[in-house]
Protein backbone atom coordinates (compact mmCIF):
# COMPACT_ATOMS: atom_id res chain seq x y z
CA UNK A 1 0.00 0.00 0.00
CA UNK A 2 2.82 2.38 0.90
CA UNK A 3 4.60 1.64 -2.37
CA UNK A 4 1.42 2.13 -4.40
CA UNK A 5 0.85 5.58 -2.87
CA UNK A 6 4.51 6.47 -3.33
CA UNK A 7 4.81 5.57 -7.01
CA UNK A 8 1.41 7.03 -7.93
CA UNK A 9 2.22 10.46 -6.52
CA UNK A 10 5.54 11.75 -7.79
CA UNK A 11 6.22 15.37 -7.02
CA UNK A 12 7.73 16.47 -10.33
CA UNK A 13 8.14 15.24 -13.87
CA UNK A 14 11.37 13.36 -13.21
CA UNK A 15 11.52 10.25 -11.04
CA UNK A 16 14.00 7.48 -10.53
CA UNK A 17 13.53 4.64 -12.99
CA UNK A 18 12.41 2.04 -10.42
CA UNK A 19 9.61 4.39 -9.34
CA UNK A 20 8.13 4.42 -12.84
CA UNK A 21 6.44 1.66 -14.80
CA UNK A 22 8.47 -0.06 -17.46
CA UNK A 23 7.82 1.71 -20.75
CA UNK A 24 6.90 -1.56 -22.43
CA UNK A 25 8.63 -4.94 -22.02
CA UNK A 26 10.43 -5.70 -18.77
CA UNK A 27 9.54 -4.68 -15.26
CA UNK A 28 10.42 -2.34 -12.41
CA UNK A 29 9.59 -2.44 -8.71
CA UNK A 30 6.58 -0.26 -9.56
CA UNK A 31 5.23 -2.99 -11.84
CA UNK A 32 5.19 -5.37 -8.87
CA UNK A 33 2.60 -3.36 -6.91
CA UNK A 34 -0.65 -4.12 -8.73
CA UNK A 35 -0.12 -7.84 -9.38
CA UNK A 36 0.86 -8.22 -5.72
CA UNK A 37 -2.49 -6.66 -4.77
CA UNK A 38 -4.31 -9.23 -6.91
CA UNK A 39 -2.15 -12.00 -5.47
CA UNK A 40 -3.15 -10.85 -1.96
CA UNK A 41 -6.80 -10.78 -3.05
CA UNK A 42 -6.46 -14.49 -3.83
CA UNK A 43 -4.94 -15.18 -0.42
CA UNK A 44 -7.72 -13.17 1.26
CA UNK A 45 -10.37 -15.22 -0.54
CA UNK A 46 -9.03 -18.44 0.98
CA UNK A 47 -8.89 -16.87 4.44
CA UNK A 48 -12.42 -15.45 4.26
CA UNK A 49 -14.15 -18.33 2.46
CA UNK A 50 -11.89 -21.32 3.11
CA UNK A 51 -13.24 -22.41 6.49
CA UNK A 52 -16.85 -21.96 5.39
CA UNK A 53 -16.25 -23.94 2.21
CA UNK A 54 -14.65 -26.68 4.32
CA UNK A 55 -17.77 -26.74 6.53
CA UNK A 56 -19.90 -27.27 3.39
CA UNK A 57 -21.70 -23.97 3.81
CA UNK A 58 -24.12 -23.61 0.86
CA UNK A 59 -22.32 -21.82 -1.96
CA UNK A 60 -25.28 -19.58 -2.70
CA UNK A 61 -25.18 -18.35 0.91
CA UNK A 62 -21.60 -17.19 0.39
CA UNK A 63 -22.26 -15.75 -3.05
CA UNK A 64 -24.33 -12.78 -1.83
CA UNK A 65 -21.55 -11.04 0.15
CA UNK A 66 -19.09 -11.73 -2.69
CA UNK A 67 -21.38 -10.02 -5.22
CA UNK A 68 -22.01 -7.09 -2.89
CA UNK A 69 -18.30 -6.58 -2.26
CA UNK A 70 -17.50 -6.78 -5.97
CA UNK A 71 -20.12 -4.16 -6.86
CA UNK A 72 -18.90 -1.78 -4.14
CA UNK A 73 -15.25 -2.08 -5.19
CA UNK A 74 -16.19 -1.56 -8.84
CA UNK A 75 -18.29 1.51 -7.95
CA UNK A 76 -15.40 2.97 -5.95
CA UNK A 77 -13.21 2.48 -9.01
CA UNK A 78 -15.67 4.46 -11.11
CA UNK A 79 -15.68 7.22 -8.48
CA UNK A 80 -11.89 7.54 -8.74
CA UNK A 81 -12.16 8.36 -12.45
CA UNK A 82 -15.34 10.44 -12.19
CA UNK A 83 -14.06 12.72 -9.43
CA UNK A 84 -14.12 15.72 -9.40
CA UNK A 85 -15.96 16.61 -12.63
CA UNK A 86 -18.25 13.56 -12.97
CA UNK A 87 -18.11 13.51 -16.74
CA UNK A 88 -19.90 10.25 -17.48
CA UNK A 89 -19.43 10.55 -21.25
CA UNK A 90 -15.67 9.99 -21.02
CA UNK A 91 -15.26 8.23 -17.68
CA UNK A 92 -12.90 5.26 -17.61
CA UNK A 93 -15.02 2.16 -17.05
CA UNK A 94 -12.07 -0.13 -16.32
CA UNK A 95 -9.14 0.57 -14.02
CA UNK A 96 -7.33 -0.63 -10.93
CA UNK A 97 -10.26 -1.12 -8.55
CA UNK A 98 -12.49 -2.30 -11.39
CA UNK A 99 -9.99 -5.01 -12.27
CA UNK A 100 -9.71 -5.98 -8.61
CA UNK A 101 -13.52 -6.24 -8.42
CA UNK A 102 -13.80 -8.37 -11.55
CA UNK A 103 -10.91 -10.66 -10.63
CA UNK A 104 -12.16 -10.98 -7.04
CA UNK A 105 -15.61 -11.98 -8.24
CA UNK A 106 -14.39 -14.56 -10.76
CA UNK A 107 -11.71 -15.86 -8.40
CA UNK A 108 -14.30 -16.30 -5.65
CA UNK A 109 -16.68 -18.15 -7.98
CA UNK A 110 -13.90 -20.49 -9.03
CA UNK A 111 -12.90 -21.08 -5.41
CA UNK A 112 -16.47 -21.70 -4.28
CA UNK A 113 -17.19 -24.33 -6.90
CA UNK A 114 -13.73 -25.77 -7.73
CA UNK A 115 -11.48 -25.19 -4.68
CA UNK A 116 -9.11 -28.15 -5.14
CA UNK A 117 -5.47 -27.52 -5.93
CA UNK A 118 -5.70 -29.59 -9.10
CA UNK A 119 -8.70 -27.60 -10.33
CA UNK A 120 -7.02 -24.26 -9.61
CA UNK A 121 -3.88 -25.29 -11.49
CA UNK A 122 -6.06 -26.40 -14.42
CA UNK A 123 -7.81 -23.03 -14.43
CA UNK A 124 -4.47 -21.19 -14.36
CA UNK A 125 -3.05 -23.22 -17.25
CA UNK A 126 -6.21 -22.68 -19.32
CA UNK A 127 -6.33 -18.93 -18.63
CA UNK A 128 -2.66 -18.27 -19.33
CA UNK A 129 -2.57 -20.64 -22.28
CA UNK A 130 -5.69 -19.22 -23.91
CA UNK A 131 -4.44 -15.65 -23.48
CA UNK A 132 -1.10 -16.60 -25.02
CA UNK A 133 -2.87 -18.17 -28.02
CA UNK A 134 -5.18 -15.18 -28.44
CA UNK A 135 -2.31 -12.68 -28.40
CA UNK A 136 -0.11 -14.64 -30.80
CA UNK A 137 -2.54 -16.30 -33.22
CA UNK A 138 -5.56 -14.00 -33.65
CA UNK A 139 -4.87 -11.48 -36.43
CA UNK A 140 -5.42 -7.76 -35.83
CA UNK A 141 -6.78 -5.86 -38.87
CA UNK A 142 -3.99 -3.89 -40.48
CA UNK A 143 -1.26 -5.59 -38.43
CA UNK A 144 -1.68 -9.36 -38.67
CA UNK A 145 -1.16 -11.94 -35.93
CA UNK A 146 1.49 -12.11 -33.22
CA UNK A 147 2.18 -8.37 -32.90
CA UNK A 148 2.98 -7.41 -29.30
CA UNK A 149 3.94 -3.76 -29.82
CA UNK A 150 1.83 -0.83 -28.58
CA UNK A 151 -0.35 -0.41 -31.66
CA UNK A 152 -0.60 -3.86 -33.20
CA UNK A 153 -1.61 -6.16 -30.35
CA UNK A 154 -5.03 -7.76 -29.95
CA UNK A 155 -5.72 -6.53 -26.41
CA UNK A 156 -5.40 -2.88 -27.35
CA UNK A 157 -7.34 -3.38 -30.57
CA UNK A 158 -10.29 -4.84 -28.63
CA UNK A 159 -10.14 -2.02 -26.08
CA UNK A 160 -10.16 0.59 -28.82
CA UNK A 161 -13.18 -0.96 -30.50
CA UNK A 162 -15.24 -1.84 -27.42
CA UNK A 163 -14.29 0.84 -24.87
CA UNK A 164 -13.62 3.73 -27.22
CA UNK A 165 -13.46 7.04 -25.36
CA UNK A 166 -13.92 5.19 -22.05
CA UNK A 167 -10.34 3.91 -22.31
CA UNK A 168 -7.32 4.91 -20.27
CA UNK A 169 -7.32 8.70 -20.07
CA UNK A 170 -3.84 9.32 -21.47
CA UNK A 171 -4.53 7.96 -24.97
CA UNK A 172 -8.18 6.90 -25.22
CA UNK A 173 -7.07 4.08 -27.53
CA UNK A 174 -6.07 1.31 -25.13
CA UNK A 175 -6.23 0.42 -21.47
CA UNK A 176 -3.59 -1.27 -19.30
CA UNK A 177 -6.48 -2.76 -17.32
CA UNK A 178 -8.46 -3.59 -20.44
CA UNK A 179 -10.81 -6.37 -21.46
CA UNK A 180 -8.67 -9.15 -22.92
CA UNK A 181 -5.76 -8.62 -20.51
CA UNK A 182 -8.11 -9.31 -17.60
CA UNK A 183 -7.86 -13.02 -18.49
CA UNK A 184 -4.30 -13.49 -17.16
CA UNK A 185 -5.03 -11.08 -14.29
CA UNK A 186 -7.63 -13.58 -13.08
CA UNK A 187 -4.86 -16.20 -13.10
CA UNK A 188 -2.85 -13.92 -10.79
CA UNK A 189 -5.68 -14.14 -8.24
CA UNK A 190 -5.78 -17.92 -8.66
CA UNK A 191 -2.05 -18.07 -7.90
CA UNK A 192 -2.96 -16.24 -4.70
CA UNK A 193 -5.60 -18.89 -3.98
CA UNK A 194 -2.91 -21.55 -4.21
CA UNK A 195 -0.65 -19.57 -1.88
CA UNK A 196 -3.54 -19.03 0.53
CA UNK A 197 -4.18 -22.75 0.60
CA UNK A 198 -0.58 -23.29 1.67
CA UNK A 199 -0.89 -20.61 4.36
CA UNK A 200 -4.02 -22.32 5.74
CA UNK A 201 -2.42 -25.76 5.75
CA UNK A 202 -1.67 -27.44 9.07
CA UNK A 203 2.00 -28.00 8.23
CA UNK A 204 4.69 -26.37 10.33
CA UNK A 205 5.75 -22.85 9.41
CA UNK A 206 9.04 -24.17 8.03
CA UNK A 207 7.19 -26.62 5.79
CA UNK A 208 4.80 -23.92 4.57
CA UNK A 209 7.77 -21.67 3.82
CA UNK A 210 9.29 -24.40 1.66
CA UNK A 211 5.96 -25.03 -0.07
CA UNK A 212 5.89 -21.33 -1.01
CA UNK A 213 9.58 -20.74 -1.69
CA UNK A 214 10.22 -23.69 -4.02
CA UNK A 215 7.27 -23.25 -6.44
CA UNK A 216 7.85 -19.49 -6.30
CA UNK A 217 11.34 -19.88 -7.68
CA UNK A 218 10.13 -22.42 -10.23
CA UNK A 219 7.55 -19.91 -11.45
CA UNK A 220 10.24 -17.24 -11.74
CA UNK A 221 12.41 -19.57 -13.79
CA UNK A 222 9.50 -20.64 -16.01
CA UNK A 223 8.50 -17.01 -16.59
CA UNK A 224 12.04 -16.09 -17.65
CA UNK A 225 12.06 -19.00 -20.08
CA UNK A 226 8.66 -18.00 -21.52
CA UNK A 227 9.92 -14.43 -21.74
CA UNK A 228 11.89 -15.49 -24.84
CA UNK A 229 8.61 -15.94 -26.76
CA UNK A 230 6.09 -13.84 -24.84
CA UNK A 231 7.88 -10.94 -23.12
CA UNK A 232 7.19 -9.98 -19.51
CA UNK A 233 4.94 -6.94 -19.97
CA UNK A 234 2.75 -5.31 -17.34
CA UNK A 235 0.67 -3.21 -19.74
CA UNK A 236 -0.36 -6.34 -21.62
CA UNK A 237 -0.29 -8.48 -18.45
CA UNK A 238 1.29 -11.24 -20.51
CA UNK A 239 1.21 -14.84 -19.33
CA UNK A 240 4.93 -14.61 -18.53
CA UNK A 241 4.25 -11.46 -16.48
CA UNK A 242 1.53 -13.25 -14.51
CA UNK A 243 3.84 -16.18 -13.76
CA UNK A 244 6.79 -13.94 -12.87
CA UNK A 245 4.81 -11.78 -10.48
CA UNK A 246 3.16 -14.82 -8.90
CA UNK A 247 6.63 -16.29 -8.38
CA UNK A 248 7.68 -13.09 -6.63
CA UNK A 249 4.49 -13.24 -4.56
CA UNK A 250 5.21 -16.79 -3.39
CA UNK A 251 8.81 -15.94 -2.51
CA UNK A 252 7.95 -12.69 -0.72
CA UNK A 253 5.21 -14.41 1.27
CA UNK A 254 7.68 -17.09 2.36
CA UNK A 255 10.12 -14.37 3.43
CA UNK A 256 7.47 -12.54 5.45
CA UNK A 257 6.51 -15.77 7.21
CA UNK A 258 10.16 -16.16 8.15
CA UNK A 259 10.76 -12.61 9.36
CA UNK A 260 7.36 -11.94 10.96
CA UNK A 261 6.15 -15.31 12.26
CA UNK A 262 9.46 -16.99 12.97
CA UNK A 263 11.78 -14.10 13.79
CA UNK A 264 9.18 -11.85 15.43
CA UNK A 265 9.90 -8.74 13.39
CA UNK A 266 6.28 -7.61 13.45
CA UNK A 267 7.02 -4.58 15.64
CA UNK A 268 9.40 -3.23 12.99
CA UNK A 269 6.69 -3.52 10.34
CA UNK A 270 3.96 -1.85 12.41
CA UNK A 271 3.63 1.24 10.15
CA UNK A 272 2.93 -1.00 7.16
CA UNK A 273 0.44 -3.05 9.17
CA UNK A 274 -1.36 0.19 10.06
CA UNK A 275 -1.54 1.18 6.39
CA UNK A 276 -2.81 -2.26 5.42
CA UNK A 277 -5.65 -2.32 7.97
CA UNK A 278 -7.60 0.19 5.87
CA UNK A 279 -6.06 -0.33 2.44
CA UNK A 280 -9.17 0.63 0.44
CA UNK A 281 -9.64 3.82 2.46
CA UNK A 282 -5.99 4.80 2.05
CA UNK A 283 -6.11 4.11 -1.68
CA UNK A 284 -9.32 6.11 -2.20
CA UNK A 285 -8.06 8.98 -0.04
CA UNK A 286 -4.74 9.12 -1.92
CA UNK A 287 -6.42 9.08 -5.33
CA UNK A 288 -9.09 11.67 -4.51
CA UNK A 289 -6.70 13.94 -2.62
CA UNK A 290 -4.29 13.76 -5.54
CA UNK A 291 -7.10 14.88 -7.85
CA UNK A 292 -7.82 17.83 -5.57
CA UNK A 293 -4.14 18.87 -5.56
CA UNK A 294 -4.00 18.69 -9.35
CA UNK A 295 -7.31 20.42 -10.08
CA UNK A 296 -7.52 23.20 -7.50
CA UNK A 297 -5.56 26.16 -8.87
CA UNK A 298 -4.35 29.39 -7.29
CA UNK A 299 -3.22 32.09 -9.70
CA UNK A 300 -2.96 29.54 -12.49
CA UNK A 301 -0.88 27.00 -10.56
CA UNK A 302 -2.26 23.82 -9.03
CA UNK A 303 -1.83 23.03 -5.35
CA UNK A 304 0.42 20.18 -6.45
CA UNK A 305 2.71 22.56 -8.33
CA UNK A 306 2.73 25.10 -5.52
CA UNK A 307 3.60 22.54 -2.87
CA UNK A 308 6.30 20.99 -5.06
CA UNK A 309 7.97 24.37 -5.44
CA UNK A 310 8.69 24.24 -1.72
CA UNK A 311 10.84 21.11 -2.00
CA UNK A 312 12.18 21.61 -5.55
CA UNK A 313 15.12 23.85 -4.47
CA UNK A 314 16.21 21.36 -1.79
CA UNK A 315 17.57 18.64 -4.09
CA UNK A 316 17.98 17.36 -7.64
CA UNK A 317 14.77 16.96 -9.65
CA UNK A 318 14.68 13.20 -8.97
CA UNK A 319 15.30 13.61 -5.24
CA UNK A 320 12.89 16.52 -4.92
CA UNK A 321 10.18 14.49 -6.64
CA UNK A 322 10.88 11.61 -4.27
CA UNK A 323 10.78 13.91 -1.22
CA UNK A 324 7.36 15.20 -2.25
CA UNK A 325 6.11 11.65 -2.82
CA UNK A 326 7.42 10.57 0.59
CA UNK A 327 5.68 13.53 2.23
CA UNK A 328 2.43 12.62 0.46
CA UNK A 329 2.77 8.99 1.56
CA UNK A 330 3.45 10.07 5.14
CA UNK A 331 0.29 12.17 5.06
CA UNK A 332 -1.69 9.08 4.04
CA UNK A 333 -0.01 7.17 6.86
CA UNK A 334 -1.16 9.81 9.36
CA UNK A 335 -4.74 9.31 8.17
CA UNK A 336 -4.37 5.53 8.53
CA UNK A 337 -2.77 5.99 11.96
CA UNK A 338 -5.69 8.13 13.13
CA UNK A 339 -8.08 5.34 12.10
CA UNK A 340 -5.84 2.78 13.82
CA UNK A 341 -5.84 4.71 17.11
CA UNK A 342 -9.62 4.82 17.04
CA UNK A 343 -9.71 1.11 16.18
CA UNK A 344 -11.68 1.98 13.08
CA UNK A 345 -11.54 -0.58 10.27
CA UNK A 346 -13.59 0.03 7.14
CA UNK A 347 -14.56 -3.22 5.49
CA UNK A 348 -16.12 -3.46 2.06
Amino acid sequence: MALMVLVNNAGGDRSYGPLEHSQWNGWTITDVVFPTFLFIVGIAITLSLGSRVARNTPRMTLLGPVLRRSVIIYALGLLVYLFPYFNFSTMRVLGVLQRIAICYLIGSLIYLWTPSTKALITWIVCLLGSYWLLMTLVPVPGYGAGRLDVDGNLAHYVDQIVLGKHNYSQTRTWDPEGIVSTIPAIATVLFGLLAGGIVRAKNSLWERMALLFVPGNLLLALALICNQWLPINKKLWTSSFSMFMAGLGFVMLAMFIYFVDLRGWERWLKPFIILGRNAIVVYMLSELFSEVLDDVKIHGSSLHELSYRIVAPLASPENASLLWALAFTFLMYLAAYAMYKKNLIVRV
